[in-house]
């Protein structure tokens, strides 16, 4: 209950704050166009707070935090006195109605620029992307990894971190092949002996999200610290709860056999589907006999096996993996610009790659998913959930952006048509499309919910 409550309060802390950026975007440059605004509403439906300004603009607080608006002056939705025909936006220029309708998505864009400003200003802890192998069959395999190696470009471009590669690694689905710059791990910085391109073949590349990262589908072993043979947490309800297991016990014997490793403890755990196990643990100095028995479940590929519901305690990332990307008052400025444009470009792409189905539609996200983001990056701290603001923020931009009639991008195509024909679109044409809009964005949206239902 509390983690419902908790993903449910980030997700309406951060829709809320997307949506106003989106929405003043609108305002600010409708006032600045000489449009009159009448209401400024963040979320739908009961006023919860109301504030009549000396601008003649209504400011609203709604009940339904799930999205907003701007109501401008418009003759083609109520009358409007003739005094107050200039302050109309379907009186003002084809072009100041363009700049009105993009300043959303473009305050979406800046947004990001904002956040990603304060999340390196503050420091994003990070860990050298290394690999120490690479998986039979997959397109790495051609790798042969004699020493941990580090990861330093994909396709010429640069990355510092496991987040900036599997980023990196997203843009390149459905294409025939990328190249992957490797370094030794040991090598001095700035020193290129021992660097390695790879060209890897991906036309049969595919990875579902759901169940594994673009690094381990590319048949890349990422390099971790090793799994200590302690207990780090005990899920609730679990079959470990019910048999007396703690957070701190030490695995000393399972079924008699000494441990060896958190490897073959899993595999022995998940051979025993319903069959009671035998632990020996150490707890407080003391050894302790537990008698449990893993409940039944199905895997991913509908195989029944054994689960007891632990964690392990990870030995710490050694000090010559850890990274701090970190940067000045200057320089976190161009570093925040350049990673809101690989964000945009790499958004860019995935929807294309999602109509040509190289992505496929289990891929999209709907609210459930965007409010598990919110919660659990808001767990890890600010600099985490700034972050996911800016990923969310540019792919807000970017949605509004598809030529759909009911989006920005829909209105932004009537406009750019007016430009060309030198006359509006006609409202019956418009009224079709706006349909047609609504009946596609509706489709994806359903998508999107089955998806989320699908992964809980």
């Amino acid at each position: 209950m509390y983690d419902f409550l908790w993903n449910l309060a980030s997700f309406v802390v951060a829709l809320g704050v997307l949506i106003t950026a989106h929405e003043f975007g609108h305002f600010y440059v409708a006032r600045r166009c000489g449009v009159k605004v009448e209401r400024f509403s963040i979320g739908f439906g009961p006023a919860m707070w109301r504030h009549m300004g000396k601008d003649g603009t209504e400011y609203v607080l709604a009940a339904v935090p799930l999205g907003g608006y701007v109501k401008m002056l418009d003759e083609r939705v109520d009358e409007v006195p003739a005094s107050q025909r200039h302050l109309a936006f379907n009186q003002k220029s084809v072009w100041a109605r363009i700049a009105i309708v993009a300043a959303g998505p473009v305050a979406n864009f800046l947004f990001a620029i904002v956040a990603l400003y304060f999340m390196f200003l503050i420091g994003v802890p990070s860990v050298r992307p290394v690999i120490d192998s690479t998986i039979a069959g997959k397109a790495a395999e051609s790798i042969k990894i004699r020493e941990p190696m580090e990861i330093i470009a994909v396709s010429g471009q640069t990355v510092r971190n496991w987040e900036e590669v599997n980023l990196a690694l997203v843009s390149h689905i459905g294409d025939d092949n990328l190249q992957l710059t490797l370094a030794p791990l040991a090598r001095l910085q700035g020193d290129e002996t021992g660097n390695r391109d790879y060209r890897l073949d991906t036309r049969t590349w595919k990875f579902d999200p759901d169940k594994e990262s673009p690094v381990t589908a590319l048949g890349l072993g990422v390099m971790r610290p090793g799994i200590l043979p302690t207990v780090a947490q005990v899920g609730k309800d679990s079959a470990a709860e019910a048999a007396g297991l703690r957070a701190g016990d030490e695995l000393i014997a399972i079924n008699g056999e000494n441990y060896s490793s958190w490897q073959d403890f899993v595999l022995q755990i998940q051979s025993s589907p319903g069959k009671t196990v035998e632990l020996i643990v150490k707890r407080q100095g003391e050894q302790k006999r537990l008698m449990v028995t893993p409940k039944a479940e199905k895997d991913a590929d509908g195989n029944t096996i054994g689960l007891i519901g632990v964690m392990p305690e990870s030995a710490p990332w050694p000090e010559t993996m850890r990274i701090q990307l970190e940067y000045g008052i200057v320089d976190a400025l161009g570093a925040a610009v350049d990673k809101t444009w690989q964000l945009i470009v790499v958004s860019f792409k995935m929807v294309g790659k999602l109509f040509s189905g190289d992505v496929s539609v289990k891929n999209l996200s709907g609210p459930i998913s965007i409010a598990q983001g919110a919660g659990s990056s808001a767990t890890y701290g600010l600099v985490y959930f700034l972050g996911f603001l800016a990923l969310i923020s540019v792919n807000l931009g970017i949605i509004n952006l598809l030529p759909l009639p009911v989006l920005d991008g829909g209105h932004l195509l009537y406009f750019l048509v007016e430009v060309f024909t030198r006359k509006p679109v006609p409202e019956r044409v418009q009224e079709i499309g706006f349909r047609f809009g609504a009946a596609l964005l509706l489709m994806l949206m359903s998508i999107a919910l089955f998806n989320d239902f699908a992964r809980l």
